[in-house]
């Protein structure tokens, strides 16, 4: 006999609750589709708060950058001194209840595929959904990205990714290698050299830092850069190479201290740290990968949506391979204001879709 449960059919189906995905969910409620009749959201995290939830508690409320308020909701009287963990996930859950989201969590999407009568099978283990249209909101925090150099399995400490990070006392006394140029990377640095025996600082290229204000005109110009490169159907590269990293007060600080030293990369790891063809040598006791983390689509790889070039084309968030595809919080829809914004578009985008219109731009 045959027990297997019947896929549950929606209209739309929204797999992530980060910023992104709850943009997209509050854009549906509003524009008249009922949560688990018309959508679901599907979110394997045990909690609400998106990513933020997984952040080191040393990451406090006020030393984040750019974050966002969700649309029809501001975050309000929050406390600088918090975790940022805590500050949002609190925001989220609060935002989830107030416009009655019912996200389903938590679940795991092994894989969305193909479905019958032109409709997608989103399978997890929670049973399958089928749908007419996705919104594929999952983020990056599951794909962090660990580079490759010579000599990586023969280092004697301890190597970690940012992932991997709770705070800098776990450091005190140890020599620290810190990898990667980005914000993640400068803040570690920060954090860790008052506990640090000693730190060091590579990164692949120079890092950039940005004087003054980050402008709309500058926002506008930087996710065009992204644009063109999704647009292509490249990888999106990392937020911090095209906004570049902001010269504020801790930064200046780090510079002038001599923390924020930076090194060209090594050529090779060896067992007691790192080493360049020129001959220099660091012993370390810790390599902290800060190299950021790739999209979590491994989900989407039966519906080959991916180019040649690694990436998946877009236009706005929707894939050029598939219209019933959308994209949000991925390219040029990454940063928090632009995935509300991405959120909005997809679902007038998706309404299109499902009444039979053209959804060309």
């Amino acid at each position: 006999m045959n027990t297997a449960r019947a896929a549950e059919e929606v209209e739309v189906v929204v797999i992530g609750a980060g910023q992104a995905g709850l943009s997209s969910a509050y854009h549906l409620r509003r524009t008249g589709f009922e949560p688990d009749r018309d959508f679901v959201v599907l979110d394997h995290s045990p909690a609400p708060g998106g990513a933020w939830q997984f952040r080191w508690p040393s990451l406090t409320y006020g030393k984040v950058h750019g974050m966002h308020a969700l649309p029809g909701m501001e975050l309000t009287g929050a406390d600088p001194a918090r975790p940022s963990a805590e500050v949002i996930g609190e925001y989220f859950a609060d935002y989830e209840r107030t416009f009655d989201l019912r996200v389903h969590r938590p679940v795991d999407v092994r894989a969305v595929r193909e479905g019958e009568d032109g409709r997608l099978l989103v399978e997890t283990d929670r049973g399958d959904w089928s749908t007419r249209a996705l919104i594929n909101a999952t983020g990056t925090w599951d794909r962090p990205f660990w580079p490759r150099y010579p000599g990586q399995e023969t280092f004697r400490g301890r190597q970690l990714h940012t992932a991997q990070y709770v705070g800098p006392e776990e450091f005190a006394g140890q020599r620290v290698v810190v990898v990667g140029g980005g914000a993640s990377g400068t803040q570690h640095l920060l954090e860790l050299a008052p506990y640090a025996a000693a730190t060091t600082w590579v990164t692949r290229r120079p890092p950039v830092f940005r004087e003054g204000p980050f402008d709309e005109g500058a926002g506008r110009a930087a996710v065009a850069l992204v644009e063109e490169r999704v647009r292509q159907g490249l990888p999106p590269r990392s937020v911090v190479s095209v906004t570049g990293l902001p010269l504020n007060d801790a930064i200046r600080q780090g510079l002038e201290d001599g923390v924020l030293d930076r090194q060209p990369m090594f050529d090779r790891v060896t067992p007691e740290g790192v080493a360049w063809n020129d001959g220099r040598h660091v012993d370390a006791d810790v390599i902290l990968w800060a190299t950021g983390f790739r999209a979590a689509l491994e989900h989407l790889a039966p519906l080959r949506l991916r180019e040649p070039g690694g990436g998946i084309k877009v236009e706005g968030s929707r894939a050029v391979a598939d219209p019933r595809v959308h994209l949000v919080g991925y390219g040029p829809s990454a940063s928090t204001i632009g995935a509300n914004r991405a959120g909005r578009d997809a679902v007038r985008d998706i309404r299109r879709l499902l009444a039979g219109e053209p959804v060309a731009a």
